[in-house]
């Protein structure tokens, strides 16, 4: 699916959840990282630290492993990717390839799935739902987990409403 026949609210969504910044950053956000990396250590709770042009470095290029070597090699195709792929272009990759539970690759095939109708009729309520996929796509999906697939809904829609994505009228109707 082409980024631009991808829904604003989709976008919106995602962008909300994994990278509010996206279009602002140059592809690594070592505060983030930086943060991420002192929450590993003090072993609390395990932290991202990756943007979404991270992620497709990550997701297209790499294995999964965890290990500083491979986090050194994904922000070094993170560097590339932005450098040689517009913005636009990264998210189009994202919003295509990621897993979202259920065979489901991409947003599209999901909202077929998780739906039963193409992304381009879908609700702010619905792409929250979706947008909250990716972290957990097989266990934390609509069909296997409802509970945790709405809870996680109802955090996207704060964030998107908290960025502006949508009215505090859309967040609650979504709600």
């Amino acid at each position: 699916t082409s980024i631009e026949d991808i829904p604003q609210v989709m976008i919106n969504a995602v962008l909300a959840i994994e990278d509010a910044r996206f279009y602002e950053h140059g592809g690594v956000v070592y505060r983030g990282m930086l943060r991420a990396a002192l929450a590993n250590l003090g072993r609390v709770k395990s932290q991202g630290a990756s943007t979404i042009s991270m992620q497709v470095a990550r997701n297209v290029y790499l294995s999964s492993e965890k290990t500083i070597a491979r986090k050194i090699y994904e922000v070094l195709l993170t560097f590339k990717l932005e450098h040689q792929l517009t913005k636009d272009q990264i998210l189009e990759i994202y919003m295509n390839q990621i897993f979202l539970g259920n065979r489901a690759f991409g947003f599209a095939a999901a909202c077929e799935t998780y739906f039963g109708k193409p992304l381009q009729s879908i609700s702010v309520a619905e792409a929250a739902m979706l947008a909250g996929v990716p972290k957990f796509p097989t266990t934390n999906n609509p069909i296997r987990n409802f509970a945790r697939a709405k809870s996680r809904q109802l955090h996207i829609i704060d964030r998107m409403e908290e960025n502006g994505f949508i009215t505090a009228t859309e967040a609650e109707k979504a709600r």
